[in-house]
């Protein structure tokens, strides 16, 4: 495997231990934490795609990414009112 499959790989298994962490009931799903690990694994994926391109593919993980920032963002707002 080439190095980007690997950094995809990784990608993947981030956004699946933080779903699995999740469901596990140790992150919460609007915690920083759960967020930062979605965004951070979605890119990995995103960027592996770049070399060996699918369009679903980045379509699904570019919206993981925008998604997950927009959940950081909003989560650091509402701490900042609080």
């Amino acid at each position: 495997m080439a190095w980007y499959d690997w950094v995809g790989m990784i990608g993947v298994v981030i956004t699946l231990a933080a779903f699995l962490l999740l469901q596990a009931g140790k992150l919460h799903g609007t915690g920083f934490v759960y967020q930062a690990m979605n965004a951070i694994g979605a890119a990995a994926v995103v960027l592996s795609l770049l070399y060996e391109f699918n369009l679903s593919a980045f379509i699904v993980e570019s919206a993981w990414v925008a998604i997950s920032i927009y959940g950081m963002v909003r989560g650091w707002r509402r701490r900042q009112m609080e």
